[in-house]
Order: structure tokens, then C-alpha cells, then sequence
């Protein structure tokens, strides 16, 4: 197996501890042993515990912000807001599983500035696509007004991590219908200002 082979293997055996065990349990020698190696054997492909969790961190941004440019690909203003914002919130199985990921990091994120660079970088990118098609909704006149679009830029994003955190931790009382339905009725609330 090729350096790069063994360190994506640790990586994928990090983001699993964390998952099942929290980011708490997510120790060198458990990392190791969910890949099925020694604890030695994390030295020679990371420097420290920090850079595989920042690496665990980044791979889950990246595969993210592929699959969200897919969803936009070939549509634009509000149905391709609706579809950005919908990928990313926790309305089955693997978005549920990536969303919990990314909520285990946020309070690391606030103690280690690698991992609060991360969280900034992946954040900026969702920002400029939700703004980008926000822009092209109001520019198609699918939407309409005055508000700074910045704002409801960062409106929309606060609904969606608020509506994540509470599918995750309440689920009997915000199910993938709910979530669905409360988004939508954000975004009724841009386009009624259009039909108006």
C-alpha cells in the first residue's frame, strides 16, 4: 500500500471513531486500531494527533464542496439555492453521518487554530455559493428584496446549521419533513416578495 493509500485508510478510521465514539474517543492508539495497525504506525504518516483530525476535517470539506457544485451544476437561482441548502442538511443516513461529523469538530475548532483555519476556509466557500445563487435567484427575478443579500446570505446559513443541530439532536421533534418544510418556508418568504 502507497503512502498516500495508508494515510486516506486513517483518515476514513478517524472519521469512523468520531462518528460512532465522538471526537473525545478519537485517540491515536483507537484511530490505529479501528485501521488495523499499531499506534506506531500513525507516526510515519502524520505528525500528530492535530494534523490527522485536521486531515479527517478537510477530506469531509472536500468531498462536501464536490458534491454541492454537482448539485448546482446545470441549474441556477432559487432551485439551485433550494438544492445547496437541502444537500447540506441532515435528511438521511450519509448527510445525518456528515453533519454529525461536522458538528464534533466545532468545539475543537474554537481551541486549535488549524482546525478553526479549516472550518473558516469550508465555511467562506459555502457562504460564496448560497450568495452566488442567491444573486442569480434575484437577478431571474425568482426572488425579490431590498434586504442586503449579504444578510440573508448569512440568514440562510443560520437556518440551516440551527435546523442541523436540532435534526441531529432531537429527531422525534425535527424530522427530515420538518427540516424540508421550514427551509422551504424561508425560501416562500424570498419568492412571495417576487409574486408581490
Amino acid at each position: 500500500m502507497d503512502h498516500e493509500e495508508r494515510r486516506a485508510e486513517l483518515v476514513d478510521a478517524t472519521r469512523r471513531v468520531i462518528l460512532r465514539d465522538g471526537i473525545e474517543a478519537a485517540t491515536t492508539r483507537r484511530i490505529a486500531r479501528e485501521a488495523g495497525f499499531s499506534s506506531g504506525v500513525l507516526t510515519h504518516y502524520f505528525a500528530d494527533k492535530e494534523e490527522i483530525m485536521q486531515s479527517a476535517l478537510r477530506v469531509s470539506h472536500r468531498r462536501r464542496a464536490a458534491r454541492l457544485r454537482s448539485k448546482v451544476a446545470g441549474r441556477s437561482g432559487l432551485a439551485a439555492l433550494r438544492a445547496l441548502l437541502l444537500d447540506t442538511l441532515p435528511l438521511d443516513d450519509r448527510r445525518a453521518r456528515e453533519n454529525g461529523l461536522e458538528v464534533c469538530f466545532w468545539s475543537r475548532s474554537l481551541t486549535s487554530p488549524a482546525l478553526r483555519r479549516a472550518q473558516r476556509e469550508e465555511a467562506a466557500e459555502r457562504r460564496r455559493l448560497v450568495r452566488a445563487q442567491l444573486a442569480a435567484a434575484l437577478e431571474n427575478g425568482d426572488i425579490a428584496t431590498d434586504e442586503n443579500l449579504d444578510d440573508v446570505t448569512e440568514r440562510l446559513l443560520a437556518l440551516v446549521d440551527g435546523l442541523s443541530v436540532h435534526g441531529l439532536l432531537y429527531p422525534d421533534r425535527v424530522d427530515a419533513a420538518r427540516i424540508e418544510r421550514l427551509l422551504d418556508a424561508e425560501l416562500d418568504r424570498l419568492r412571495r416578495d417576487a409574486v408581490a
